[in-house]
């Protein structure tokens, strides 16, 4: 059900005009009682008009700024009015206010499994706001809590899409790129609120850790991860150092060494290089064959 524009008067020319026909009232009442007391029509008269005074009352209403009032008559969809101050409608309306105001929602700590099958505790945060009055009116029972049961379970759906850490095989971590996950979180919780009638403004993860019964063996998985990294770094550039040195010593003729002595410099230098301690040098007072 679409939302559409219902025509209403303003309240407060209603009110006075209303106020001003009481006050009538009232006067015609206590001018007869003065003149010999009210005859039985006049007093019908009377009741029936302040009846219809209190009853046109009725039609007022208040529509603050950012709200919108859907309107119903006998359960049939009238309108929306979204204008605000004080209004009036016809009384046998029926109003239901709508907020329009930006709102935020934070979801609790969610534990799923991540695509690699590790459990994480993982929480959003969304802000939205309800655009279409008459689908979160009638599209859902409570567009409030429909919104915090869609939000998580797109945060859950999400989670299990990428990998907690980044692996060789996927370009997408939940860790690494927050840019890219927040972009998907949203348009995954709008997808599943555009039915109730409400727009996502920004959807963010604000938690995002290992479930605590493995989150030490996760520790050390990414400290092992990161001193093979830093291994593989150090002998890459050990290595480049040794062909470096050696090409040097053979162009500018220094030294000339045959394949054995190569083989034990290399083997000197790498463990000079790749050493996690200071080596202490040995000095060779000798010859280099002696």
């Amino acid at each position: 059900m679409q939302e559409r524009a219902v025509t209403t008067l303003p309240g407060v020319p209603v009110l006075f005009l209303l106020v001003a026909a009481a006050t009538v009232v009232a006067w015609f009442l206590k001018s007869a009682h003065i003149h010999g007391g009210p005859e039985s029509g006049t007093v019908t008269t009377a009741v029936v008009a302040g009846g219809l005074i209190v009853f046109l009352l009725r039609g007022l209403f208040k529509v603050q700024p950012n709200q919108a009032a859907v309107l119903q008559l006998f359960g049939k969809f009238v309108g929306v009015e979204r204008h605000s101050g004080l209004r009036w409608a016809n009384p046998f309306y029926s109003k239901q206010t709508i907020s329009l105001r930006v709102r935020n929602f934070e979801s609790g700590k969610l534990k799923v499994n991540e695509l690699e099958g590790s459990p994480i505790e993982i929480a959003a945060v969304v802000v939205w706001k309800v655009h279409d009055a008459a689908e979160a009116a009638f599209n859902v029972d409570s567009y409030e809590n429909f919104v915090h049961v869609q939000t998580e379970a797109a945060v859950r759906q999400m989670a299990t899409s990428y990998p907690y850490d980044l692996q060789e095989e996927h370009k997408i971590a939940l860790r690494s790129h927050s840019t890219e996950i927040n972009q998907h979180l949203k348009e995954e919780i709008e997808a599943r609120l555009q039915k109730a009638g409400v727009t996502v403004l920004e959807a963010r993860v604000s938690h995002l850790a290992y479930a605590p019964e493995i989150a030490q063996a996760m520790l050390q998985r990414q400290q092992a991860a990161a001193i093979i990294a830093a291994r593989t770094r150090i002998v890459e550039g050990a290595v480049s150092m040794v062909h470096m040195a050696l090409e040097q010593l053979a162009e500018k003729g220094v030294v000339q060494l045959d394949e054995e002595r190569k083989a034990a410099m290399v083997s000197n230098l790498l463990v000079v290089l790749c050493g996690e301690r200071g080596t202490q040098p040995i000095v060779n007072a000798g010859t280099l064959y002696g």
